[in-house]
């Protein structure tokens, strides 16, 4: 895993963006969108909670 993160911090912002621009696209279509189904934060599993995380990280990522 620190293999994965070790040769994106090496590689260009550009390269590294455009990446996770790509993800954030197949995510958007694969992933369940839990604000359209209404999810309540404070009433979701740990997985839902995770999920939420993960999809936040990729979108900064891809903005930035």
């Amino acid at each position: 895993m620190c293999r994965v993160f070790s040769f994106f911090a090496a590689q260009p912002t550009a390269m590294k963006q455009s990446f996770f621009q790509g993800l954030a696209k197949v995510n958007k279509a694969v992933l369940p969108s839990f604000t359209k189904q209404g999810l309540d934060l404070a009433k979701a599993k740990k997985w839902q909670l995770a999920l939420v995380g993960y999809r936040y990280y990729v979108t900064c990522q891809a903005l930035g």
